[in-house]
């Protein structure tokens, strides 16, 4: 077999705006906040950093340290760490998942830039009933959904085709400032509405009547959510990696932004939906049905504003959107790449052509072809509750316990150390992490979803 030169990433900038575009995405702009609104706000914001710590940090640096040690697509990691053994399924599984994702995920990003046309021609303006209408008529209709399913996977093509450095760093690098600038022009305009005070303070004063297990199962699953753990995005990310890359530190910082971005997606949400007597506690309709019409109604005296709030949330949506779907197609690309000894065009061009099918299949599903529908779900729920509720929480509990158990801890040192090079203080306190406190957090979150766990 061909021996294929391995790419890195050319700066630790490019690494950290790389991986935190993986991290970051929609679970953080959409999820996080209906999550915070359902689980009473500030209580759940703690529980929630406490657990990226705890759970989260962990889980990363676990596929860094597999990522960077097999130099390879997810799947080859995994199988040099394993010589080879059983646990190498862990690595399949992940790219896997992540190629399933892609498909589906890339019919909701479609969405967003459907969202943004309708913002550019004025249409995200009307009563309550207009946007449920609105979305439920997108959602179903037979050809836009696919066509901008098709065009946000054909971008994602662009970047990937480019490689590691002049195409997944830089479009970080251009990105994420980008995200970072309109997250923050968005937050101030939601904050000086009328009442906004209502809303800062539901997101951070905290309630201690309202903390109970569920919220904490609801603040682990989504800061394993939100993270990208155990898609193979991070391990294959971590594989473009330098030996100097400090892996704590960047799974640090990366932890930092992500929580961060998700706290700034509260503060334009919360100030906003409560200056108009709106809880955002919608769920997953939130930002297609209850936002537009929140901002409709929040800066109905200020109409150009409106118009161009709106213009800019579904264009930071389609972003964090983007940066997501960037890493979930380099795991397939980087797998076809490597295991069939193809050009990386090719790879990525067989990644986009198969995903634009799934992703056509999942939206058709929604009403447009009702024979897609099985045991009362649709395509796309079956891709989402598949991957988002069985391989996610399985691949995540068997890296935590490969890593912790099997693999020899002097590979694992070595490689948490840089060899040496870095400090190891807190390699003790991570190995039991990994060990004994994520296996059993991950187990708790699969039981609760199945209704095992109250």
């Amino acid at each position: 077999m061909a021996k294929l030169e391995r790419a890195n990433f050319g700066s630790r900038l490019g690494v950290i705006l790389a991986t935190a575009g993986s991290a970051v995405g929609l679970g953080n702009v959409w999820r996080f906040p209906y999550m915070a609104g359902e689980n009473g706000g500030a209580v759940f914001i703690i529980i929630y950093i406490l657990c990226v710590l705890l759970l989260g940090i962990p889980c990363m640096i676990s596929e860094f340290i597999v990522g960077r040690f097999g130099r390879s697509n997810t799947a080859r990691a995994f199988s040099k760490m394993a010589s080879g053994g059983p646990w190498s399924i862990i690595g399949y599984m992940g790219v896997l998942t992540g190629f399933l994702i892609t498909g589906y995920y890339a019919v909701v990003a479609g969405w967003c830039m459907q969202y943004i046309w309708a913002s550019l021609i004025g249409h995200m303006q009307g009563t309550p009933t207009y946007f449920q209408t609105y979305f439920a008529e997108l959602s179903t209709d037979p050809v836009k959904p696919v066509l901008w399913t098709a065009i946000i996977l054909g971008i994602t093509y662009l970047i990937i085709e480019h490689g590691v450095r002049d195409g997944i760093e830089k479009a970080s690098k251009l990105m994420m400032p980008t995200l970072f600038i309109l997250l923050l022009v968005i937050v101030g305009a939601s904050c000086m509405l009328p009442n906004a005070d209502k809303g800062i303070e539901f997101l951070f004063k905290p309630d201690i009547t309202k903390i109970n297990g569920d919220v904490f199962l609801a603040a682990l699953g989504q800061s394993f959510y939100s993270l990208s753990i155990a898609m193979g995005c991070l391990c294959t990310y971590a594989s473009y990696f330098s030996k100097h890359t400090n892996l704590t530190n960047s799974a640090i910082q990366i932890g930092v932004i992500d929580a961060f971005v998700a706290i700034l997606s509260g503060l334009m949400i919360f100030p906003a939906a409560f200056s108009v007597g709106v809880n955002p506690d919608s769920g997953p309709s939130l930002i297609f049905i209850t936002l537009p019409n929140v901002f409709a109604q929040a800066f109905g005296s200020w109409p150009m504003l409106g118009y161009i709030i709106s213009l800019l949330f579904f264009i930071l949506l389609t972003l964090a959107a983007l940066t997501s779907l960037m890493s979930l197609h380099e795991v397939s690309t980087a797998f076809l790449h490597e295991e069939l000894v193809i050009t990386r065009k090719k790879a990525a061009l067989i990644v986009t052509i198969t995903a634009t099918i799934i992703g056509a299949l999942c939206s058709l599903s929604l009403g447009a072809v009702d024979v897609m529908v099985v045991f009362g779900k649709s395509l796309f729920d079956w891709f989402d509750f598949i991957t988002g509720q069985i391989f996610l929480p399985i691949v995540g509990f068997l890296t935590c316990v490969f890593i912790g158990w099997f693999v020899p801890h002097k590979i694992v040192r070595d490689e948490f150390t840089n060899w040496g090079r870095v400090r190891g203080r807190f390699f003790h306190l991570y190995i039991f992490l990994v060990k004994y406190v994520c296996p059993l957090a991950i187990l708790f979150i699969f039981l609760h979803q199945f209704g095992l766990l109250k």
